[in-house]
């Protein structure tokens, strides 16, 4: 499935876990190997440029964050981001340069590349956003089935197995998704798509593509 491809969904370079990346085909199989690869690229951060705050936490220094905030490692917090009041970081947070994490917004196993905005109420688990993603106010990630089972990534008559329970939604480089949305698992959105309020949303939705509802979708002019 070429679309869900990492080279067709993501600019690598804006995100401090490029390397993360490197040696995949699919975005998803990136979540495993989250909370290993900040235990191992926390330490190398320059002194000059991030505070380690607690174990296996770092912060830029330019980085904002407001006091009620909570932040469990591991976690990197990058170059000016925003934390906003309330927002509840898990751990295995990977919050990108410039990203904005916002009131009582939950992030857990995650990597969020730059200037990601998830800024009001959302909850975004074992997901992966690329640059300039935005999540309206209210919007989700669901990363569990209902019946438990294995995810697995749909999109017309093609599937892959992903052999994960947990997995949230793939989002590509400036993805809209409309407030109050749920992003069912194994979602995948191309970059450049735009998700209506109000949706439902699972399976694969190409790149460039204004998804209005389940069966209704259009190319963007």
């Amino acid at each position: 499935m070429q679309q869900c491809k990492i080279t067709n969904m993501y600019n690598l370079n804006e995100t401090i876990a490029k390397e993360l990346f490197e040696g995949l085909m699919y975005p998803w199989e990136a979540l495993s190997k989250i909370n290993q690869f900040i235990l191992e690229l926390g330490p190398k951060l320059k002194e000059s440029e991030y505070e380690k705050i607690e174990e296996n936490i770092w912060i830029a220094k330019t980085a904002k964050v407001a006091p009620t905030a909570y932040i469990n490692g591991p976690a990197i917090i990058g170059k000016n981001a925003e934390v906003r009041h309330c927002a509840f970081i898990r751990g295995n947070a990977i919050v990108g340069e410039g990203a904005v994490v916002g009131n009582s917004t939950e992030l857990k196993n995650v990597v969020l590349f730059n200037k990601v905005q998830v800024p009001h109420y959302n909850y975004v688990g074992d997901s992966i956003l690329g640059y300039k993603a935005h999540m309206g106010a209210g919007s989700i990630t669901s990363n569990v089935k209902s019946d438990k089972t294995l995810v697995v990534v749909k999109g017309g008559k093609e599937e892959i197995e992903t052999g994960l329970k947990k997995f949230g939604a793939m989002l590509g480089d400036c993805v809209e998704v409309g407030c109050n949305s749920v992003l069912n698992p194994g979602t995948v959105v191309g970059s450049n798509s735009n998700i209506y309020p109000v949706s439902m949303v699972r399976g694969v939705i190409p790149a460039g593509s204004i998804y209005k509802k389940q069966g209704e979708m259009i190319k963007k002019r």
